[in-house]
């Protein structure tokens, strides 16, 4: 045998012996696999040896190939009986540990509602006081129930008010909740009183605006509705919403579906309604809430409703909003980002 295949054959057989003093002392399987790899890996030290097997004649590479083999097997079994230990060892060490069972357990952390739920289910619990019935609608919306019905025909200039998603021609992402209003009323004969939460969707994207946010609408139809009434039932929920006794006014506004249609306006709740120096109300004593106003009669004859018995009111504000003006949160999203620290807070 040359001197060469012999020397190959030693250094191979070498490396059982050099592999097990090295994984001896490790005491982890990350290390004790880093050691194989650097042995049995592409660019191990087997493989670098093995690499010389083309120099050697070819009646003797089978017996070269044989201690190779015999090589990696031998490393591959101490890899798995030191592994072996190690864990029979945590098994032993955690059996020996000592437990205190007077101490108290550790509870998982309890979470809570989002603080946009539990605003949404405040505002209703408020208008339930009033009588109001929750009613809940479709989010993917016909252009009838979401536009036609409330009086905004295709060609209505306020088409342009929506900045709407279309799913498709006649079928949309709902931009408010008043097509609720509109699918309670085709189901039902007055009196309707309702409130309709939920998800809508408009190309709105700023520190005050999202393209999806949170609005409250409602709705009352009767005999004999007066826009006093409006007035004191939305006096009665910012009173209640906010813990302060603050005022609300009306500005003339316009809105397709409700005449006369206004804008509603509250006390600003960080300077009392003073004004003065306020940076939240720009000095002017009051914060817009929302809008509303008296039902629009075409809206009554969309759903078969007699116009000229039946009359009514309705509101709409966003729940977003609320939640910042009553929390001093100054941008909206903040409500969608899923951040901890914020969320901890409520």
């Amino acid at each position: 045998m040359p001197s060469s295949t012999f020397l190959l054959i030693r250094e191979l057989a070498e490396l059982e012996s050099a592999f097990r003093a090295e994984v001896a002392s490790l005491a982890t399987e990350q290390e004790i696999r880093a050691a194989q790899a650097r042995y049995l890996g592409k660019k191990g030290r087997v493989s670098e040896l093995m690499k010389q097997m083309g120099r050697l004649p070819a009646e003797e590479r089978p017996q070269v190939g044989e201690v190779a083999n015999r090589t990696k097997n031998g490393i591959e079994a101490e890899t798995e009986r030191r592994l072996c230990e190690l864990r029979e060892l945590a098994r032993k060490q955690d059996l020996e540990r000592q437990v205190d069972v007077t101490l108290p357990g550790r509870c998982e952390p309890v979470g809570h509602l989002h603080i946009l739920t539990k605003v949404r289910r405040e505002i209703v619990a408020i208008f339930a006081e009033l009588g109001f019935e929750v009613a809940f609608g479709p989010q993917v919306e016909t252009d009838f129930h979401n536009f036609e019905a409330l009086g905004i025909p295709k060609d209505h200039p306020a088409r342009d008010m929506q900045d709407t998603f279309y799913v498709a021609d006649d079928v949309v992402l709902r931009t408010h909740t008043s097509p609720v209003q509109i699918r309670t009323m085709l189901s039902k004969a007055p009196p309707v009183k309702i409130v309709a939460p939920g998800a809508v969707y408009r190309k709105d994207d700023d520190p005050t605006h999202s393209p999806m946010f949170q609005q409250i609408e409602g709705l009352l139809v009767d005999e004999d509705v007066r826009m006093s009434d409006l007035k004191g039932v939305l006096l009665h929920f910012v009173r209640r919403f906010f813990g302060r006794d603050l005022g609300i006014r009306f500005r003339p506004s316009y809105f397709p579906f409700v005449e006369p249609g206004a804008e509603v306006d509250m006390q600003c709740t960080f300077c009392g309604g003073r004004g003065a120096g306020c940076r939240v109300c720009k000095g002017t004593g009051f914060l817009e809430i929302g809008g509303a106003g008296m039902v629009d009669p075409v809206v009554l004859k969309q759903v078969n409703y007699d116009a000229e018995k039946f009359n009514g009111f309705a509101f709409g504000m966003g729940i977003e909003r609320m939640a910042m003006l009553r929390h001093g949160i100054n941008d909206i999203k903040l409500f969608y980002e899923g951040n901890l620290r914020f969320l901890e807070q409520f």
